[in-house]
């Protein structure tokens, strides 16, 4: 998997300066005092320019650092550019912002699209019962 992420990594700092642009972090890691061994993973496909992908992503994130009981901060988001992978391009163009879960088997499970108007606590309950 580290091997993936940064052959991934690698790939979208190629295209990103071979299109002049400035290159984005893939992922980001919200770091908690739970241990890493239970940590739960997104992954949000999006690409450049998407309003309705960086709307999501910065509700995600809210719903991350929402403290509590159902706290959603051991989980780690990752960030897909569809545009530097055909497969993801073909897979999701038409249907971006896609949000889907790693299962314990590393497999990817995609989540029911989450409407952009729901409230931060409406998208942490929803990932909770992902979760669970």
């Amino acid at each position: 998997k580290t091997q993936m992420a940064a052959a991934i990594s690698a790939n979208w700092a190629f295209v990103a300066a071979r299109r002049g642009r400035r290159q984005w972090p893939l992922s980001c890691k919200l770091s908690s005092s739970r241990p890493n061994t239970n940590t739960r993973r997104l992954v949000l496909y999006s690409k450049p320019g998407c309003c309705l992908c960086d709307g999501l992503k910065e509700k995600l994130q809210a719903a991350f650092s929402l403290s509590g009981p159902d706290s959603l901060n051991d989980v780690t988001l990752q960030v897909r550019d569809i545009t530097t992978n055909p497969e993801w391009e073909r897979a999701y163009q038409y249907e971006i912002p896609v949000l889907a879960k790693e299962n314990s088997d590393g497999k990817e499970e995609i989540l029911p699209r989450l409407s952009p108007r729901l409230s931060v606590e409406i998208i942490q309950k929803k990932l909770l019962a992902a979760f669970s």
